[in-house]
């Protein structure tokens, strides 16, 4: 690749800053006001929107796009090759979205042809130090990965999720909106929305309150999601049985609905649950 100070720049009235240590495939996409710092390395198929601001020796290849107002930090590898050996070289893509925070050696993939081809990341995210985002990953707006939180591939994270730190979510699990994930925490199985889970194998320990009351939910939500709850765990009848009572008794109330619309919705993984008295 020739070095980025050679190669054409924007023709919309801000230039995109590049610096001379920067390698820049000239067949790269890059919007106005970007900024590439040193010793970073943009492949030919990468597409920088506006504003996007990679601050020093950033890797950033395959078929790449990176919305608006990203800030991207140093060491982080964007778009390599998933860690699949079923992937054939396919051509899939990672599309990350606006104004998000990719800190210190974060990683993330591309889809595969098992998957749907892509990896999406929405906007306003919080991805912390060495946080791995694997190949067919759907990833909602306003998530936090802390500090070495890793999804496996083909997970789905809701809206408005928290992963804690060292924490590892399997394959295939999905994370509803407004969930948060204890530090240091396995999740093996799908989390509902509102879902408050930790532990080695992580267990469901109540609704993420605290989460509840940052974000505004009022108060008559809160007493419906605590009652919908209680109702949906309650140790008589069925999960089947108590999930039906819990639409029916609460078929007015919308944060209710997002829970019993993501259980009914088709899975590969069982439903994370509160811990009963023999474990």
């Amino acid at each position: 690749m020739p070095t980025a100070k050679h190669r054409p720049q924007p023709d919309n009235g801000v230039k995109a800053e590049i610096h001379a240590t920067a390698i820049v495939d000239p067949a790269a996409q890059i919007g106005a006001g970007v900024s590439i710092g040193p010793y970073c390395i943009v492949g030919p198929h990468v597409k920088l929107g506006d504003g996007v601001r990679l601050t020093a020796h950033v890797v950033i290849d395959g078929r790449t796009s990176i919305g608006a107002n990203t800030v991207i930090y140093p060491f982080a590898s964007l778009g390599q090759q998933p860690q699949d050996l079923k992937y054939k070289g396919e051509p899939s893509t990672l599309e990350i979205g606006a104004n998000n925070q990719i800190r210190e050696y974060v990683t993330m993939n591309p889809g595969t042809e098992g998957g749907g081809m892509v990896t999406q990341v929405g906007d306003n995210c919080l991805f912390m130090v060495g946080a791995h985002v694997a190949h067919d990953c759907r990833i909602g707006n306003n998530v936090v990965l802390a500090n070495n939180a890793t999804l496996a591939g083909h997970v789905t994270v809701g809206s408005y999720v928290i992963v804690g730190g060292l924490s590892a979510v399997h394959q295939f699990v999905r994370i509803g909106d407004y969930a948060i994930i204890g530090g240091m925490s396995g999740v093996e199985k799908d989390v509902i929305p509102f879902g408050l889970v930790k532990g080695e194998r992580a267990h469901l320990a109540g609704l993420n309150l605290v989460g509840l009351e940052r974000r505004g939910f009022n108060r008559d939500d809160v007493r419906d999601l605590r009652g919908a709850y209680r109702m949906l765990f309650a140790p008589e009848g069925t999960l089947a049985e108590r999930l039906d009572e819990m639409a029916a008794h609460y078929k007015e109330q919308s944060q209710v609905n997002r829970i019993v619309d993501f259980i009914r919705a088709s899975s590969d993984r069982p439903l994370c649950q509160p811990k009963t008295e023999e474990e």
